[in-house]
């Protein structure tokens, strides 16, 4: 493995810690002062933490068996990675958004292993139909950074 090919990775295995580590705290907090249903005001009229276990894939979709959810999302995290891979080794921004995404991805693998269900608890109840967590998140902002780093064009080097 080259050294540039070998920081990538590094980069991208750090970002998916950090992903990971703050979603699990995160849900380790709500399982241990929620309920489940448990609502409790944060931003009143915007956010509350709502505890669900949520035991379907994104957005409510494609049903609720463990062992489905887990082979699409392994089947996204392998797409991804094939589909970006070039991207990742010459733009820091795409190895960060595919660290958030694997970050997020293994969370709620995490989940359905340990819990068979996910944890969510982030509710913008006026705002968003779908409760949520900090994998979703983390999964969501790095498929928007995917997208934002597609757009720009890379910059020529002038000889």
């Amino acid at each position: 493995m080259s050294r540039s090919r070998n920081s990538s990775t590094i980069v991208i295995l750090i970002v998916a810690a950090i992903a990971l580590y703050l979603d699990q705290l995160s849900k380790h907090w709500v399982i241990a002062h929620f309920m489940p249903g448990q609502s409790r005001i944060v931003v009143p009229r915007i956010l509350r933490w709502t505890y669900e276990q949520n035991a379907h894939g994104a957005f409510g979709m494609f049903g609720s068996n463990p062992v489905l959810l887990v082979a699409m999302a392994v089947i996204v995290l392998i797409v991804f990675a094939f589909l970006f891979r070039d991207a990742a080794s010459r733009s820091k921004l795409v190895r960060v958004a595919f660290g958030m995404i694997l970050g997020g991805a293994i969370g709620n693998i995490a989940d359905r292993f340990l819990h068979h269900f996910v944890v969510d608890f982030i509710d913008f109840y006026r705002i968003w139909p779908n409760i949520f967590n900090v994998a979703d998140s983390c999964i969501t902002g790095g498929v928007i950074l995917l997208i934002l780093s597609s757009l720009v064009k890379p910059q020529r080097r002038r000889s």
